[in-house]
């Protein structure tokens, strides 16, 4: 028993010690990721107007979709959408890299497409994730109903053979 009890107590370091690692490993990895989003967030003149219409777009759409959550054909129009843009964005990163003069002071559109990932298809599909949890919870309503109206038809009919 004191040989059991010994592996264990050897066990429970062990797993303190590997916690312990891997949370300070984490703690300082945050510290590049946090001082790079720091640095593109300052990089971003917010002042541009077409900026401002892009994150205006959003809001609306944001809006759109919080204000028609029980239009079940509209919320599949906007995601439709909303993943369309996602999956235009890349054609449309390559255009406004080659057009960026006329509307921006400098040039956003990298060929790797973070600026574009991130102001673009990040706020969509952010978007169409809420859409599909409305969807999700509206079908869990609609199942819920559908059971209730089944098992009051059951008793009805249960009734029906007892009389």
């Amino acid at each position: 028993m004191d040989d059991l009890k010994a592996a264990l107590k050897d066990h429970a370091d062990l797993v303190a010690g590997l916690f312990e690692n891997l949370s300070a490993e984490l703690r300082s990895g945050f510290g590049p990721a946090v001082d790079n989003f720091v640095g593109f967030f300052h990089a971003i003149d917010w002042k541009e107007p077409w900026l401002i219409g892009l994150l205006a777009f959003h809001v609306l759409l944001l809006l759109a979709t919080i204000i028609t959550r029980k239009h079940v054909n509209f919320q599949l129009f906007l995601s439709i959408l909303a993943f369309s843009g996602v999956y235009l964005a890349e054609r449309i990163n390559t255009l406004l890299g080659e057009h960026w003069k006329s509307f921006a002071s400098q040039n956003y559109f990298d060929p790797q497409g973070l600026f574009i990932s991130v102001l673009w298809s990040g706020p969509l599909l952010l978007i169409a994730i809420l859409i599909v949890v409305n969807t999700l919870i509206t079908l869990c309503v609609l199942i819920v109903k559908w059971k209730r109206a089944e098992l009051r038809h059951r008793a009805r009919l249960a009734r029906g053979k007892q009389d």
